[in-house]
């Protein structure tokens, strides 16, 4: 089995024509880091690669699914990324490249000619709302949350997959508010297959595996390439680009930076706290002014910590 740092992948004890991948940062609610995109990717074309494979089940160590990028590294952490440059001017392509593999490893799921299913407890939400999404089906715990809370402020989902799965109208009252939803409400309105009890997450999740299990690869690639086909056409490739720059000017314009230094000068605990409480987020010139009000404290800080 090959080895990750991120997370884990191996065929099933009991039916090795399932394979199961772990995201598996515990410690950190799964959140991404640089490593998680590319060994994601890894991990599926590793399965696909194992005739004895025919569906692949996602799912997250510890207490959810997956919390979405690390902000203690891309949000308050004091470095200069390609996704978020502290350099200026910033460098839209470095960006966009940054971010657009990152999108392409996650679309890995949607790629792969074996079918995937997210089974998701605790939270999927930000980026990890777009790795479940990536996969073909969505298994959820009654209490499990998915959401992409960045919209409110620095942030907006490369895969843009929201619309795909849910139409225009759900998608935009979850864009435009940042609302997470659980798990019986992601069954009622289509975004998830099934919604059952925490307790009855991983018997549902293999009932479904082992009944796709059963049917041929090439059939299972087949009716999976006409499904996917189809959403192609509608201009999903289209729709990606244009969501992965959007990302980038969220972290660059006046109110992405905002955020940034705010979770630096207060921690991302903080920062994620205010941006979903529903409380205004300062924008054009009060953001600038606050961002020079934050860039202050930060610069007495390191004079009384003496690192100036």
């Amino acid at each position: 089995m090959p080895i990750f740092n991120t997370l884990r992948i191996d065929q099933d004890a009991e039916n090795p024509r399932i394979a199961r991948l772990l995201l598996n940062r515990p410690e950190r609610l799964n959140a991404i880091n640089d490593d998680t995109p590319r060994e994601l990717r890894t991990a599926v074309d590793w399965a696909n690669a194992n005739p004895e494979v025919h569906v692949i089940v996602v799912e997250g160590a510890g207490k959810g699914f997956c919390g979405g990028y690390d902000l203690a590294h891309f949000g308050e952490g004091q470095i200069d990324h390609p996704c978020q440059q502290e350099k200026t001017p910033w460098d839209p392509m470095v960006d966009y490249a940054y971010m657009k593999r990152n999108t392409e490893d996650f679309m890995a799921l949607w790629r792969s000619p074996k079918p995937t299913i997210a089974k998701v407890h605790g939270a999927a939400v930000a980026g990890g709302s777009d790795i479940a999404l990536c996969c073909d089906l969505l298994v959820m715990a009654d209490d499990a949350r998915i959401g992409y809370m960045p919209t409110r402020v620095w942030g907006c989902p490369t895969t843009a997959m929201w619309t795909y799965r849910l139409g225009p109208a759900r998608a935009k009252q979850l864009m435009f508010t940042g609302d997470v939803i659980d798990g019986r409400k992601a069954a009622d309105w289509g975004l998830a297959n099934e919604s059952v009890p925490f307790a009855e997450l991983e018997a549902a999740t293999l009932r479904l595996a082992q009944r796709i299990a059963g049917v041929p690869n090439s059939h299972l690639a087949m009716h999976k390439m006409v499904v996917n086909q189809i959403m192609l056409t509608m201009g999903l490739e289209q729709a990606q680009s244009l969501a992965t720059v959007f990302d980038g000017i969220t972290r660059h314009n006046p109110e992405g930076m905002w955020f940034r230094r705010y979770a630096q000068a207060e921690g991302f605990k903080e920062a994620v706290r205010l941006r979903d409480s529903g409380e205004p987020i300062p924008e054009g010139d009060l953001a600038r002014e606050r961002i020079a009000e934050l860039e202050a404290q930060l610069m007495q800080a390191k004079t009384n910590a003496g690192l100036t």
